[in-house]
């Protein structure tokens, strides 16, 4: 028997290294891939407007003006401007109308789309890469020549205001998430919601709306950005010719970001007339060019996203998901990572049945400890392959790398190569885990907000009691 066992042992040493020989020349041809990506190219005009594209080997291309403007930007007397601005900035030009817009865009088989962030507005065209300038020309005419006729912003408040009532019945999750916003932020601009409040919304006029275009559609706040079958000399022109006379000067002190603060508190909308608890629960992360950003995704991928729908159920790699598949603890849950400009926000949101809010609480803080001071090299190497994966994933099209490039670029002042990014993922250790997460986790006071029959979910004094753990 001894003898078979030896034989046995030695017939599969040599598979052992073929596979380890394999497994390495793919590490590498995945390097080596990564490496020879296109470079995104980065360029400052004269007058401040930064022009980034990004060469891909495509029939379709998507262009985009990315500005620093956004509910942070804002204060309580005039939030909700910016994405009042957006509903009716497709509403026609002083140079056209809206259906010869519409009539424009269409006709190339176009898709515009404008939108709205607490950090940034976006103006994104896809169509096909022939059709690059003449969709420049287009963008350039929405931002800087815009109509705002009162009829439109008229119509455009009753829009907003029907689709408030639609977000605050139907999508909890971006309801929730608001209110941790502004509750972990309270006091500070970046608690306001993109939204604003119904009272502000029926007091914008059009002057507001003409206001909040000529304080913050400045060159420097700009980003012209395209993926596609396009070259950058040729975008540079055409954001010379389209875009050169957009000003570079502020009337007085140029928008800035106000300072943050972050509140350990919580929100709780009680609301028993609906079936399920909707709960989140973060602490303070950093900011998306802090050196830790990185780890901190690193440990969000490790605590992963369930649905019950989801195959794999008890064995699935996730703990929490075993746990929350095994005991019927929740419905869904997704980890997140937040990452704003000078902070962020680092936690979980889940919906459960009424009285699982604390089993599932439970579980949740447990993970989070565990991630603290125990967690192993094995669930790392996991997380980071992810992680990888999903960034990856993401910027699959010219329209994902386009809204990359202008978010990158306008927040950091470059695109961070693939192969770089790949590399910081690669360099987390377990160890580089546990102690971030002891930096941001381990006994700090978290930010919670519930909607919903959360009668069962525990008191603030009990969830910030279970933030750390006492070790002997």
């Amino acid at each position: 028997m001894a003898s078979l066992l030896k034989l046995s042992t030695a017939l599969r040493r040599p598979a052992l290294l073929a596979g380890n020989r394999a497994g390495s020349s793919y590490a590498a041809a995945f390097k080596s891939a990564l490496a020879n990506e296109p470079a995104t190219e980065v360029t400052t005009l004269d007058s401040g407007l930064r022009v980034a594209s990004e060469s891909v080997p495509s029939q379709v291309a998507t262009v985009g003006l990315f500005i620093d403007a956004g509910a942070r930007y804002e204060d309580k007397h005039n939030n909700g401007t910016a994405n009042f601005f957006e509903h009716v900035a497709l509403k026609g030009t002083t140079k056209r109308s809206q259906a010869a817009l519409e009539q424009e865009v269409e006709s190339m088989g176009a898709q515009v789309d404008v939108s709205t962030g607490r950090e940034q507005t976006s103006f994104t065209a896809r169509c096909l890469s022939k059709d690059v300038p003449k969709l420049v020309e287009i963008l350039a005419d929405v931002v800087q020549n815009p109509r705002l006729d009162d009829a439109d912003v008229k119509r455009a408040r009753e829009v907003i205001l029907g689709e408030i009532e639609q977000v605050e019945a139907g999508n909890l999750r971006e309801v929730v998430l608001d209110h941790l916003h502004s509750t972990a932020f309270q006091g500070t601009s970046l608690s306001n919601t993109v939204w604003g409040p119904s009272s502000n919304i029926r007091s914008i006029k059009a002057d507001d709306l003409k206001g909040y275009v000529g304080s913050h559609f400045k060159a420097p706040r700009m980003v012209l950005a395209a993926a596609g079958d396009i070259r950058q000399s040729e975008l540079e022109k055409l954001a010379e010719q389209y875009l050169g006379k957009v000003e570079s000067t502020f009337d007085g002190k140029p928008p800035q970001l106000s300072a943050v603060r972050f509140t350990g508190s919580e929100m709780r909308v009680r609301d028993d007339s609906l079936p399920l608890a909707h709960v989140a629960v973060a602490v303070e992360g950093c900011g998306i060019s802090d050196s830790d950003a990185i780890t901190l995704s690193v440990a969000s991928s490790l605590i992963g996203t369930w649905d019950r729908t989801f195959g794999g159920g008890v064995n699935n790699a996730s703990k929490l998901a075993v746990a929350s598949a095994h005991d019927k603890l929740c419905h869904n849950f997704e980890s997140f990572n937040l990452t704003y400009r000078d902070t962020g926000l680092w936690g979980i949101y889940f919906v459960c049945d009424p009285l699982l809010c604390e089993d599932m609480l439970f579980n949740v803080q447990n993970e989070w400890m565990r991630l603290c001071t125990m967690v192993t090299d094995g669930e790392v190497e996991r997380a980071k392959r992810q992680l990888k994966t999903r960034h990856l994933a993401q910027l699959e099209g010219p329209h994902a790398i386009c809204e990359d490039i202008g978010r990158q670029v306008l927040q950091l002042g470059r695109r961070e190569p693939l192969h770089d990014l790949e590399r910081r993922i690669e360099n987390v250790t377990a160890a580089n885990v546990r102690d971030v997460a002891m930096k941001y986790i381990f006994d700090r006071c978290p930010a919670v907000a519930a909607v919903g029959p959360v009668e069962n979910l525990p008191d603030y004094m009990r969830i910030r009691s279970s933030m750390y753990w006492t070790r002997l």
